[in-house]
C-alpha cells in the first residue's frame, strides 16, 4: 500500500461556539498557520450558538501540527472542538444529484420520516438544511427543509419521484424533488 499524496490528507473539524466570525477567523488562521488549506467550510447559527464544520487539507506534517494546537485554541476561544481524520470524497460518476423541498406545518416527526424514506430507498443525503420558523398570517410554526441527495445508478427517476410525492402527500407535506443545479453556473 502507497503513501497517500499530500492532496488525499484531511482533517474534518466541526467547532461550536458563541461567536461566529470569532469562530471562522479563529480556525481558517490556524489551518493558514500550519500550511493547511480549508477545502469546504459550512458554517450556520443554531439559538446562541454557532457550529462550524471545516474539511482541511495538507502534508500529514501539517495536519498533524494543526491537530496538536486545537485543543488549546478550543479551551482560548472557549470553542468546543472535535477533530476526524478523513480521505478525500470518492468520485461516484453515475450517481445523481438532487434536491428534494419540503414545506408542513411542524410536527417533530417529519424529518426522521423523511430520513427513514430515503434510507428505505437506497438514497444517500449529501445535505440537508431545516428551518422552523412562525407563519406571519397565522402564527402557525412551520418547517422548511432541503434535503441534497444522491440517486444510486441505475435508479429509475420518474418512479422514485413518484413515490416521495405519494409518501409527502400521505404526510400532507408540500414537496418537490428535482435535479440539483449549480447555484452560480457559469
Amino acid at each position: 500500500m502507497s503513501t497517500p499524496t499530500v492532496r488525499e490528507q484531511f482533517l474534518v473539524i466541526s467547532a461550536l461556539g458563541p461567536n461566529p466570525m470569532e469562530l471562522a477567523n479563529v480556525l481558517s488562521r490556524a489551518a493558514f498557520d500550519n500550511r493547511c488549506a480549508v477545502v469546504t467550510s459550512r458554517l450556520s447559527r443554531h439559538g446562541e450558538t454557532s457550529a462550524l464544520v471545516l474539511q482541511v487539507g495538507g502534508s500529514w506534517d501539517a495536519l498533524a501540527r494543526l491537530e496538536a494546537i486545537l485543543p488549546g485554541l478550543g479551551k482560548k476561544h472557549g470553542l468546543t472542538l472535535d477533530v476526524v481524520r478523513s480521505a478525500d470524497q470518492e468520485v461516484r460518476p453515475q450517481a445523481l444529484p438532487y434536491v428534494a423541498y419540503v414545506s408542513a406545518a411542524y410536527r417533530p416527526d417529519i424529518i426522521n420520516e423523511l430520513c427513514q424514506f430515503f434510507l428505505d430507498h437506497r438514497v444517500e443525503l449529501e445535505a440537508m438544511t431545516c428551518d422552523t420558523y412562525l407563519a406571519p398570517q397565522t402564527g402557525s410554526s412551520m418547517l422548511n427543509a432541503q434535503f441534497t441527495v444522491i440517486l444510486p445508478a441505475g435508479t429509475q427517476i420518474s418512479w422514485l419521484r413518484d413515490q416521495f410525492l405519494d409518501f409527502a402527500d400521505a404526510l400532507n407535506l408540500d414537496a418537490l424533488i428535482e435535479p440539483w443545479r449549480p447555484q452560480n453556473p457559469m
